[in-house]
């Protein structure tokens, strides 16, 4: 695009967005309106503001209680399944005598958003301090129910982060004008997940507020983690969150210009009606919420005493332009420290992330570690093209499976779209996704236990079939790696898979060095953490903790739930060649031609002489496998086109994806 063209395009998107902005004064006179119109009422008057009585809030109240600042007491617990997650954090937002914090990038107004939300309010109706703050371009756009909440009570306030054009909903024009004016800040995003319950107890990890990440959506659930940390490192989080809060980005719901507007055509909205799709599944993680033999049970009585805890997060200073005066340096947290953990690796790296992109530094990072006289094992656990919610992504890392293999010495693990033991209440999926599963699979299962067994296939829920199988269809977010220029809304969707149901997308980001350290949090390990996103990670150095977030992870990747990834075999003939077109083909920066890949994916065949599974390197590796394709359960289409476009052509998007 030539620069006339260029400045005509972006002086088009200035007048129309231009139209829609306020003035200084309108946008003063909007925040006057929302502010006089909130409710100073608070129902309790007690001094803990009548929290429930939770023994999880009871366990960040002893851990601060057996602290010292030279010896400070944490217990950490890990969450693994999703409607587990909801029922913790609704828990501890009833369970908070003073302060709620949260930090999202993805926030619906589905059933459990909008669980959330009241709950929110409902604590500050109480008289609890709530702050939510949410990044724009993948939050709430409802702009009524923006209006409605920055109205909606004295202790409660919403900002929202790096508004583009000063607004919470966008159309395609915004969008154009992005790219044309402000590629690189409308893409730095605030990707940060934290819930701090009175400075002595917080939630971190991958989920955002959405169905999907709780195993309530009928299509296409993640497979994620979080981890909940009692203790005094708690107010670190809430002074990380704090900077977050008080960042120039950071804009009050209020004083964006469309719900301005709202709020001065038509003063502060009533709060939309809530119409919960399934009710009785609402009224059951209700009672979990308020049951204390449960919350015992399921988070307290598993909660490991932790020796070393650390959050490390980026600030808001990693989104400054790198031409301003002022150095960077100590702002650009997250991906410095991990890199460092990765690098002090003796005998095994456990690296879990959904989207495997790697960087020119992480590249250099891994080629280090393979370059040792005793190099450690490297483990991927990662998505399948049939299982990735971005299949856009997916094609960079099918492009380099080669180099991945061979040069890094990944043992790389694609998760399956229908694992058969996921950390899921199969029974309370809705549909469930594979029939009549046995309860050993269920809430409660042994880690790395046994699937019920492998001929059970789905029973049908996608909202579109094809003639063998199913495609998501609803317009949700799904991804939090679309390049902003694809479209206002979500382009990047998963692929048709060859059956129905509703399957599974890996979205866990963690990490184990040597069974000694674990890692849980934000950082997808890829360019878009490292360059554009802002993250944030619990690190603690405990090896009981280790040892269970490691086993997490190596259920996984057990034949059950993923398929290995390994080189095909050798030909008999002419193999040499193959693989030397293949290694030039992959080095082309804009055209990846060549079909034969050095691999494929692999599924275990267990029998009498393959009881256990392999590694890649064992000599009986093919004995015991067969390869299944490139792209197992895919529905082979044109989304298998739009791979291979972007295994030749997409080498120029890594740094965006």
């Amino acid at each position: 695009m030539n620069p006339a063209t260029r400045l005509f395009l972006l002086l088009a998107v200035l007048l129309v967005g231009g139209c829609a902005s306020l003035s200084p004064q309108q946008r003063a006179r909007a925040e006057g309106i929302a502010i006089s119109a909130r409710s100073t009422t608070v129902e309790c008057t007690q001094p803990d503001r009548c929290a429930l009585d939770s023994p999880l809030r009871a366990l960040g109240g002893r851990a601060m209680a057996e602290s010292t600042e030279q010896v400070p007491r944490h217990y950490a617990t890990i969450l693994d399944e999703g409607e587990l997650s909801l029922v913790a954090r609704l828990n501890l937002l009833r369970s908070a005598t003073r302060s709620i914090d949260l930090q999202t990038y993805i926030f619906d107004t589905d059933d459990s958003a909008r669980l959330v939300i009241d709950e929110l309010l409902a604590a500050a109706r109480r008289g609890v301090k709530v702050r939510v703050l949410i990044d724009q371009l993948s939050a709430i756009s409802d702009v009524q129910m923006l209006g409605a909440l920055s109205g909606a009570h004295a202790n409660f306030e919403l900002r929202v982060y790096n508004p583009a054009f000063g607004k919470a909903k966008l159309n395609y024009l915004d969008y154009v004008g992005s790219v044309l004016c402000c590629f690189r800040r409308f893409n730095q995003r605030m990707h940060n997940k934290l819930l701090v319950i009175d400075d002595v107890i917080g939630v971190v990890g991958g989920r955002n507020y959405q169905d999907d990440y709780y195993d309530w959506d009928r299509e296409y659930n993640f497979r994620d983690r979080d981890v909940m940390v009692a203790g005094p490192e708690a107010r670190e989080m809430a002074a990380n969150f704090q900077a977050f809060w008080d960042a120039r980005r950071s804009v009050p719901a209020e004083r964006l210009n469309d719900v301005g507007k709202t709020l001065l055509r038509e003063g502060v909205p009533a709060m939309p009606e809530a119409a919960f799709r399934y009710p009785e599944r609402i009224e059951r993680v209700d009672a979990e919420a308020s049951d204390a033999d449960f919350i015992s049970r399921e988070f307290v009585d598993t909660a490991l005493p932790v020796k070393s805890v650390s959050y490390v997060a980026d600030l808001p200073r990693k989104h400054r332009n790198e031409r301003e005066d002022e150095p960077l340096d100590g702002q650009h947290l997250t991906e410095p420290t991990l890199d460092a953990l990765i690098n002090s690796a003796q005998s095994e790296v456990l690296l879990q992330t959904p989207y495997l992109v790697l960087s020119k530094p992480a590249q250099k990072l891994f080629k280090g570690l393979r370059a040792r006289e005793m190099p450690p094992r490297v483990v991927v656990s990662t998505n399948s093209l049939a299982a990735t919610d971005n299949p856009v992504v997916y094609a960079l890392s099918y492009k380099y499976k080669r180099r991945n293999l061979r040069e890094l010495g990944f043992n790389i693990y694609e998760y399956k779209p229908f694992p058969l033991d996921a950390p899921v209440d199969y029974q309370k999926l809705v549909p469930a996704p594979l029939g009549n599963m046995d309860k050993s699979t269920s809430r409660g299962s042994v880690i790395g236990g046994s699937a019920a067994g492998s001929n059970v296939r789905g029973s049908g829920s996608g909202r579109k079939s094809t003639p063998g199988g199913s495609e998501v269809e609803r317009e949700v977010l799904r991804t939090e790696t679309r390049p902003s220029f694809l479209s206002t809304r979500p382009a990047n969707r998963p692929v048709p898979v060859t059956r129905q149901g509703a399957r599974m997308g890996l979205h866990a980001k963690s990490l184990v060095v040597d069974r000694r350290i674990g890692v849980i949090g934000t950082h997808n390990f890829d360019p878009r953490s490292e360059n554009y996103n802002t993250e944030g990670a619990v690190i603690i150095n405990d090896p009981v903790f280790a040892e269970q977030l490691a086993q997490s992870i190596l259920r996984d990747i057990h034949p059950d739930n993923s398929w290995v990834v390994a080189p095909r075999q050798k030909a008999l003939v002419l193999s040499g060649l193959n693989y030397s077109l293949g290694k030039a083909s992959e080095a082309l920066p804009v055209l990846d031609f060549w079909p034969w890949r050095y691999a494929t994916d692999y599924e275990f065949q267990p029998g009498p002489e393959c009881l256990t599974p392999l590694r890649r390197q064992d000599p009986r590796f093919h004995a015991c496998y067969i390869a299944v394709g490139d792209f197992p359960e895919v529905d082979v289409g044109p989304k298998w086109l739009l791979v291979r476009m972007l295994t030749a052509f997409g080498a120029g998007l890594v740094p965006i994806l």
